[in-house]
């Protein structure tokens, strides 16, 4: 990615639609558009122009055109956008007749979102916000990304960051001033009093990982349970297709078969699993074992039973505090009294199955909480946050001794957040994070 050379990408859908746009960004965009149409319109003004091929000069698309100039655009560079028919060959003439301008090349996956964070346009929480809008398939997961997004993280993280370099500004003032020891004390004291308040609150902030991860990643549901209990029916029925094989014979799933499901406006993913029972084939045991590792990451496990079955939960199912929830099936089939389980249903006809889905959405709202709260969403940030955190508790369990030393733990604490939002060494992320923009973004 050179910010020398100017870059274009259709930045709508790819197919057949109304109308298309395509981005130009970098030092040549100016001179695309008055390639095209012979001049460059004024800037933020939106103008109709036919665009013509470079060479031959033939009529390729009547098209609306617009032109931000450096540094008041997206990527802090000169922008065009053609607004183009959304015809795949006039797609694809357009940008055939883009490559034939010297200068001018193909953009890469996330580089006009990486030319914006060079730019200063945008921090890295920022760039993970959009990648998260891109990806959004719930609205819990839009509210979340529209969030970081909007830079309100990155507003949290550089306030605190400023704090600690008030307090490694205090610490080092209490240095020099050793030798009056009311200046030192009361530098000292201050930093301490300052420190212990930031720390308090990064950990505050902290308690709600696992919350944004559980929106970003979706709620994990298991079902487990006894072979025959009607497990992958109860999947299929949730999903509302055939996801899973369904068959009379005991032991057809053998490997965690996952849909992911939008419920309330809440990511879920459900999966089915083998049914746990003594076997000795080797197959059907290792995909029970798989059932327990699934069932160690769930934020709900539903145990389902044939209601004329008697098949306690296993007591090594579930990872303390997961919460289970017991489910009798094939209600339709028997008058046998469920009262010593949670639900009765019939995955069959779908009895019952509402409200199921309704509590899991309860269990999973009671999880994830207010969705508007500011909370770590992906786990670099987690680290980072931990990593500031975990300085600032060195300091504050080390505050009388080595003061010198105590001045690096906010240095650390500060850059810490530093790496968070892009403002310290960011080059060893920066393709991680923009890798997974689409082409055009």
């Amino acid at each position: 990615m050179t910010a020398s050379s100017t870059i274009y990408a259709l930045s709508t859908a790819p197919g057949r639609a109304a109308i298309a746009v395509i981005r130009v960004s970098g030092p040549k965009a100016s001179n695309v558009l008055h390639v095209f149409t012979g001049r460059t319109p004024a800037a933020r003004q939106a103008k109709m122009a036919i665009l013509r091929h470079p060479q031959t000069r033939e009529p390729l698309d009547q098209a609306l055109i617009l032109y931000f100039a450096a540094p008041s655009s997206e990527t802090g560079e000169d922008i065009a956008e053609l607004q183009i028919h959304g015809g795949r060959a006039v797609v694809r003439a357009v940008l055939d007749a883009l490559a034939l301008i010297p200068g001018c090349r193909p953009a890469e996956a996330g580089e006009f979102a990486h030319r914006a964070f060079i730019n200063g346009k945008l921090d890295l929480t920022a760039a993970e916000g959009l990648a998260d809008l891109i990806d959004a398939e719930t609205e819990a997961q839009r509210t979340q990304a529209i969030t970081l997004a909007s830079g309100h993280h990155a507003t949290l993280y550089q306030g605190w960051r400023t704090r600690l370099i008030e307090c490694q500004a205090l610490i080092e003032s209490a240095i020099d001033f050793s030798d009056e020891g009311d200046v030192s004390n009361s530098a000292a004291n201050m930093a301490t009093e300052r420190a212990t308040a930031l720390n308090d609150e990064i950990r505050s902030h902290l308690a709600g990982a696992d919350r944004g991860e559980i929106i970003r990643e979706g709620f994990r549901v298991v079902i487990a349970g006894p072979p025959n209990a009607g497990k992958s029916t109860l999947l299929n029925a949730l999903a509302h297709r055939d996801a899973a094989i369904v068959s009379d014979e005991a032991g057809t799933t053998r490997d965690a078969i996952e849909v992911h499901l939008d419920l309330a406006g809440l990511p879920v993913t459900v999966t089915d699993t083998a049914g746990i029972r003594a076997t000795s084939a080797k197959v059907e045991a290792e995909g029970i074992r798989r059932t327990y590792d699934r069932a160690k990451s769930a934020n709900l496990i539903i145990w389902l039973t044939d209601i004329a079955q008697s098949a306690p939960v296993p007591p090594d199912l579930a990872q303390e505090g997961t919460p289970v929830l017991t489910v009798a099936n094939k209600i339709d089939q028997s008058s046998a009294p469920s009262s010593d389980r949670d639900l009765g249903i019939s995955a069959k006809d779908t009895s019952g199955i509402d409200a199921l889905t309704q509590e899991i959405v309860s269990c999973a709202q009671s999880r994830i909480g207010d969705t508007v709260d500011l909370v770590p969403t992906s786990a670099r940030q987690s680290f980072h946050l931990n990593q500031c955190a975990e300085h600032l508790q060195n300091y504050l369990d080390h505050q009388n001794h080595d003061i010198e030393l105590r001045a690096e733990d906010f240095r650390l604490a500060a850059d810490s957040l530093g790496r968070l939002t892009g403002r310290v060494d960011a080059e060893d992320v920066l393709d991680q994070i923009f890798s997974r923009f689409c082409i055009g973004k």
